[in-house]
């Protein structure tokens, strides 16, 4: 890969497997046969298999004392309540622990053999090259690598978890991370999704210029990495709002009256419409760069190939967005 100029990384999941390839015009195609000798041909040596084990029990034991992974993990875990075995389970850092340790080469060899295949397989490829040969390279490398089993996907489900507060304790560390949301029963089509999405980015998903920033960040000094996120499904009714801070944990009353001072504050008296006609600038044009990177904009192309949705769903987006009002 180094020889042919290639960035390559390869992600495998309970579900699915993932291959990102940047390089030049001239390495594609023997860039994508290697790829294909990679996943086709797997040598599986236990040495590196030992090695790749040592890295992550080092990794999950390092996170034992760090507050974002101890919090993100009890948020996960709360608001995704699936029973063990499913793969859709969050597993607590002990369990990860003990899977890693348990974990031998000839269940990876099986489950490889028993699952990998690229029968369901979608391809997305951005930039300059042969679109026919590229075609035809991946159909003559993968055409006949058939899964072994038939694929179903896992859905995502809505789950109406009631309220709670969880705290804990990372004594050897300096700084705190607070994390707060809920599950939304929201899908990325619904009506109401554009205007979801504006709101968000005028609370904390737009950043410097949100109004949880310019309160906590800017205005009482509180913490430099705050804000909120929002996403939803585009297959499942399930979605979620989320806000988040690093902070100095003397500071964590403050902290959270400020976000609760904020988000009474915004159900209670909505958005100006300067602020409306900012945020609908600033998001319409957060989505033109994204689409200019080709990265981002390749792995929007995969997933909505396997979606079955084109750009013209941006496109429609982008239109209901700017046509809110602040009401």
């Amino acid at each position: 890969f180094d020889r042919l100029k290639a960035r390559v990384s390869i992600f495998g999941g309970p579900t699915s497997v993932w291959v990102g390839l940047e390089t030049t015009r001239p390495n594609l195609i023997p860039a994508l046969r290697l790829i294909g000798e990679v996943l086709r041909e797997p040598s599986f040596p236990e040495k590196e298999f030992d090695e790749l084990k040592r890295e992550n029990l080092a990794s999950l034991e390092e996170n034992r004392s760090e507050p974002t992974f101890q919090g993100s993990n009890a948020y996960q875990r709360y608001l995704n309540p699936y029973p063990k075995g499913d793969p859709r389970y969050v597993s607590t850092l002990d369990e990860q622990v003990a899977d890693y340790t348990a974990a031998s080469l000839d269940e990876a060899r099986r489950f490889y053999a028993e699952f990998y295949g690229a029968s369901n397989g979608e391809l997305a490829v951005v930039g300059d090259f042969d679109p026919a040969e590229v075609s035809a390279t991946a159909t003559e490398i993968f055409g006949s690598w058939k899964s072994p089993k038939p694929f179903q996907r896992v859905p995502q489900e809505f789950k109406d978890v009631t309220a709670t507060s969880i705290s804990l304790n990372t004594p050897d560390k300096a700084n705190a991370f607070f994390l707060a949301g809920m599950n939304l029963h929201v899908r990325d089509d619904d009506p109401d999704y554009a205007a979801l999405v504006l709101g968000n980015y005028m609370l904390g998903g737009g950043f410097l210029n949100s109004r949880l920033a310019t309160r906590i960040r800017q205005k009482e000094g509180i913490s430099y990495g705050v804000g909120s996120g929002l996403f939803a499904s585009a297959l499942d009714s399930t979605g979620g709002f989320q806000t988040f801070a690093i902070y100095a944990p003397e500071n964590a009353g403050r902290l959270e009256a400020a976000f609760r001072e904020e988000i009474e504050r915004m159900l209670k008296d909505g958005f100006t419409a300067d602020e409306v006609k900012a945020a609908k600038t600033g998001w319409l044009q957060s989505r033109q760069v994204s689409r200019s990177q080709d990265p981002q904009l390749v792995n929007q192309l995969g997933n909505y190939t396997f979606i079955g949705r084109s750009l013209g769903f941006d496109k429609a987006l982008e239109a209901r967005v700017s046509a809110l009002t602040p009401d």
